[in-house]
């Protein structure tokens, strides 16, 4: 394969925006909030938040605020007492979807040869 025709991810994230999009899902909480919202769609916060328990309620906030900022979750506010907050994924977030489930899937599937491997590296 020719130099100029390999995927790349060394150049800033305006050029590579792999590293610009792994940065942002690649944290502890951000993947799982958009399969949990893509397994039960719309979701309040309270619901969300017993669902990736242990995430702590701050960390849920700053969460989905990033996901809401990349256009990938929505945030209905419902003008009530007490107030009502719904969270669902956009058709953006929808396409992510099945990228993860793979990527789920595959952690499911290689975790037992992994884990093996990082022993005998160990040793």
């Amino acid at each position: 394969m020719k130099k100029e025709n390999l995927r790349k991810c060394d150049e800033g994230r305006e050029k590579a925006p792999i590293t610009d999009v792994l940065s942002r899902l690649g944290d502890k909480w951000s993947m799982c909030t958009v399969i949990m919202l893509a397994d039960h769609g719309i979701l309040r916060f309270n619901e969300l938040h017993q669902m990736i328990e242990p995430i702590s309620q701050k960390m849920l906030t700053v969460t989905l605020k990033t996901l809401e900022s990349d256009g990938l979750v929505t945030r209905k506010m419902y003008a009530e007492i007490p107030p009502k907050v719904e969270y669902s994924l956009t058709p953006l977030g929808e396409t992510l979807v099945p990228h993860l489930i793979t990527l789920y899937d595959w952690a499911n599937a290689n975790m037992p040869a992994i884990k093996a491997s990082r022993s005998r590296f160990q040793r």
